[in-house]
This record gives structure tokens, sequence and C-alpha cells, in this order.
């Protein structure tokens, strides 16, 4: 197989040119900058790109497939080239399904939780020496890779609602066609993308429509905009699966967990963490896992990166970050730290800089977000909002979106820097939530400083 990436530095795409290499496929690829750590993977792979740019001199007829990344523009001249020769041209997950239409595929969709579920499917296949391949949007401990196409029989992937490529605006879950889908809840987010409610709950109504016949449907049955759509939306020649909480304890910091008569202490917490995790338990016992099987592996599942990782702690103050941005996922992660350490303060740093959440029609929808935090800081930099192009956010309307007596809003990193180096966080527990970095603080420096 000749297969051709347009793109290839993409954090996703170059790891599906590598698996495919792996594979013993023909891989070409190009872009017009590279990054780490994708420009040492591809170099120690060996299918580095020799220079920098568009070669459309590359694209030829004896080529199998064309892979086109989500950074390349329609007038790319090697996506034209490819056009003009009638070649078989992919996005990255329509691709993923043609290499996959042989497997049993399971697909973790939702709002938020995708790559938690997905990742404890993951990690309890590997514990078990399941064969099977994989796609997901972090780095995994056991995993050196986030894609992995082999001949095995099965495949798990998170499925993602942002677009596929630039020629194919559906989201990237409507091509994965999975026998066993799973739906974490539903929150809107990505209006940059989804402008209205409608237009995003109807990708999941689609979504549903694209289960295999005879497949199986997890779906959160606390989650009421999810729980409504599922019966809206019923099939007959489908099986359904709700979860919820499972029963469990916590005691001292600890929790632990029951499934089906088998109990056992777990490294992650939370009410989102407790369901993503029976999700993925339903998820596996489709494929033969039994419930005492489950709990034994996934008691020592850590967590996938940046979601409620622990970066430094002391024996009385933990420092976590996670990637938390949308409300919802906000929300969780705060409720999850006070139920797990009720007798601490909770101090949550959140910074605003995805597209949604600096926007101003957006802010509404973090009421109540940061309520369980006993103190609440949100900083966001003028720098990200000139890079997405957005007008100035007001700092009154981030107090009203938020709607919480005492939230702090910064807007430039030495006034955080300063709040960070002259609070005492005795008997506290942080957690960064953001998908930047902060205006480039050092954010990892403070945890181990205040850790010592």
């Amino acid at each position: 197989m000749r297969v051709h990436f347009i793109s290839i530095g993409g954090s996703v795409m170059h790891q599906l040119a590598i698996a495919l290499h792996r594979k013993g496929y023909q891989v070409t690829g190009t872009d017009d900058e590279i990054f780490e750590p994708s420009r040492t993977n591809l170099l120690n792979e060996g299918i580095l790109p020799a220079v920098m740019g568009w070669q459309p001199e590359l694209i030829t007829s004896n080529l199998d497939a064309v892979i086109l990344g989500m950074h390349a523009r329609n007038d790319n001249p090697e996506l034209q080239k490819a056009l003009e020769l009638g070649l078989k041209i992919y996005s990255f997950p329509e691709y993923i399904f043609h290499e996959s239409r042989q497997k049993k595929r399971i697909v973790v969709g939702g709002s938020h939780g995708k790559t938690t579920t997905t990742s404890m499917i993951m990690h309890v296949l590997r514990s078990l020496k399941v064969d099977f391949d994989y796609l997901v949007g972090a780095k995994l401990n056991g995993f050196d890779q986030s894609v992995n196409i082999t001949n095995a029989p099965v495949i798990v992937c998170e499925g993602d609602e942002y677009p596929a490529s630039a020629i194919e605006k559906k989201p990237k879950f409507h091509f994965l066609f999975p026998h066993v889908a799973i739906l974490t809840g539903i929150a809107w987010d990505h209006i940059n993308v989804f402008p209205t409610f409608d237009f995003y709950l109807e990708q999941f109504r689609i979504f549903i429509a694209k289960i295999e016949s005879g497949g199986l449907l997890i779906y959160n049955e606390s989650d009421a905009v999810l729980n409504k759509l599922v019966k809206e939306c019923h099939r007959s020649d489908l099986r359904y699966q709700p979860y919820a909480i499972p029963e469990h304890a916590i005691l001292n910091g600890n929790t632990t967990v029951t499934i089906d008569g088998n109990t056992s202490s777990l490294k992650v917490f939370g009410n989102h963490n407790l369901m993503n995790m029976v999700a993925a338990y339903y998820a596996c016992k489709e494929i033969g896992v039994s419930a005492g099987d489950f709990i034994r592996t996934i008691a020592d599942f850590t967590g996938a990166s940046k979601r409620l990782e622990l970066l430094a702690s002391n024996n009385n103050c933990n420092v976590y970050r996670d990637f938390a941005h949308a409300p919802s996922k906000v929300k969780a992660t705060i409720e999850a730290l006070k139920q797990q350490y009720p007798d601490r303060k909770l101090i949550g740093i959140l910074e605003l800089h995805t597209f949604s959440s600096l926007n101003e029609k957006f802010m509404n929808e973090y009421n109540g977000a940061l309520s369980k935090a006993d103190t609440a800081i949100v900083f966001y930099s003028k720098h990200a909002l000139e890079l997405k192009r957005l007008p100035d956010l007001p700092i009154e309307k981030i107090r009203e979106g938020f709607n919480q007596s005492g939230l702090l809003v910064m807007n430039d990193k030495k006034i955080l820097e300063e709040w960070l180096e002259t609070n005492d966080f005795s008997n506290s527990n942080i957690v960064l939530m953001s998908s930047g970095n902060y205006d480039g603080l050092d954010m990892l420096t403070f945890a181990e400083r205040v850790t010592q």
C-alpha cells in the first residue's frame, strides 16, 4: 500500500503515519511546519519530510490513498493535484474506518470523558493481553502511540465531534460506524463549529443512527439531555445499556467501587470517573471481559495525561492539572476534588483559552461551574484573544457569567504569578484547569515549590 499524508505533522496524523509505516505500508508526507514531538517521532521512524512545504510532484496516480489533515486548506496544491488525478482522498477518521472494516469497532463519544473512558478500556484490554487497535486523544502510560493500526480483531476509538477535514466538515465520529457505542453525556461546546445547541445535538442523533445494526449503545442515563435524546432516537435493531454512578465508598481520600459484586480501590476518583469506569466495563463486557477481571485490572489505572493528573503533593497539599475547559468538565473536576477531600480547602484556577470559553456570548454556560471551590480564579490572556481574533472580553461579563461571590478574575499573568507566590496553600488542593499554558507561566515549578 502506498499512502501519502497531506499535513503529516499533526498530533494524530503523524501517529497514524507511523502506525501504517510499522504495518509495512509505503508512507510519504508533507507539511509546511512540523513541531515537536511530531518532528522527532517522524525522524526516528524514517518518514520525516526531507524539506518543508507542499510538494505536488509527490501526488502520483499510483498512490492507493491520500490522507488529508485538518490543517490543510482547500487550496492546498497537493489536494488540488489529488482531486485532478481522481485519487481516493480520506479524512483521518475515514481512513481509520477503511483500515477497520473487518474489526469490531468500539467508539466512545460524548461532550466529556471520552479520553478517560477510552483510556480505561485500553488499559484493561492491555492488562488482560487482549489484541486490539486504538485511537485516543492523549498520551497514556504503557502506550508509545496514541494511534495503532495492525491486524487486531478489535479497535477502540475516541469519537471526536470536531470536523474531519478541510473538505469533509462532518464530525469525526460520524465516520466510525461502531458496533459498540458509548455516549458519556451532552453539553454544548465548540460554538465556533456548532453555533447553536440544537445543531450540536443533531450531531449525536446522527451518531446514533450510524451504529451498526445489532450493535450496543451504552449511555449515561443520569444526563437528562442524553437520556431524552436516546429515547427520541430509539432503534429496534439496537441493544441499550444505561449506566449511572456505581456503588462506591470514599474513606480518607480513597475511593472503592463495586461492580457485579466485585470490589476494589481505585487510583482515580470523582463521580464522573466512576461513571466513565462503568461505561468502560460494559464495553469490555461486550467483548468477553468478566467483572472480576475488569475490577482487578482497573484498580491500577492512573488516568490519562492532564486528566486530574497529580503534579506534586505532600502531606497537606496536592496540586493537580486538568484539561477541563468546557463548563461541564470544569464542574465535574471541581466536584470530584471536593467530594474526595471534603476537609481540604479547594483552590480552582481556570484559564479561559478556547474559542468558546473566550466568547462573551458563551459565558453564561459557566454559571455555577466553580461554586464548590473555596477560592476560584478565572484567568485569560489578551494574547489568546488576539490569536483567535476575538474582541476584548470584559471582566464584568465573566463575573456575571460565573455568578459566583468572591470570584477572582485576572488577565495579566504577572498578577496571577504574584498571587501564587504570596498565598498559603497548607491543607489545600489546587487544580489548574486549562487547555493552554497560562500565557507561559511555569505551573510545574509552582506545583513543586508549594509541595516541598
